[in-house]
């Protein structure tokens, strides 16, 4: 009884490690299944948005000439604009007025400000 005990258990012990391999297969192969499906997402992803991304690329390329004007005709009044604002959360939203005006006032409960003092450099 003994011997057919010990056969058991040998047989037993010696099916357990190639259950095991079989599951580890198992697993990595459903890892290998959700990585490709997930680079199928992105491919498809990829090849829906590449004509936007060059129709963006082309359209910036066309505006450069006009923005880099825009920046260095308007740069320095934004940056005098900065310099008179400590945080444009502490500003209620901008009014406009019928004669054209607009109007932007501080928030009543927003904190006193005191402007830096102008050395007439410009901080970058």
């Amino acid at each position: 009884m003994r011997q057919i005990v010990a056969l058991t258990l040998a047989l037993g012990l010696s099916v357990a490690p190639a259950m095991a391999q079989d599951n580890d297969t198992e697993i990595t192969d459903g890892f290998n299944l959700m990585e490709e499906g997930a680079r199928m997402l992105m491919r498809g992803l990829m090849s829906e948005v590449e004509p936007a991304i060059t129709g963006l690329r082309d359209s910036l390329e066309d505006m450069a000439p006009e923005l880099g004007e825009f920046v260095v005709t308007m740069g320095p009044a934004l940056s005098d604009l900065l310099n008179q604002v400590d945080d444009f959360n502490n500003y209620q939203a901008p009014e406009f007025l019928p004669n054209g005006d607009i109007i932007i006032r501080r928030k009543p409960d927003a904190p006193i400000w005191v402007p830096e003092s102008d050395t007439g450099e410009i901080e970058l």
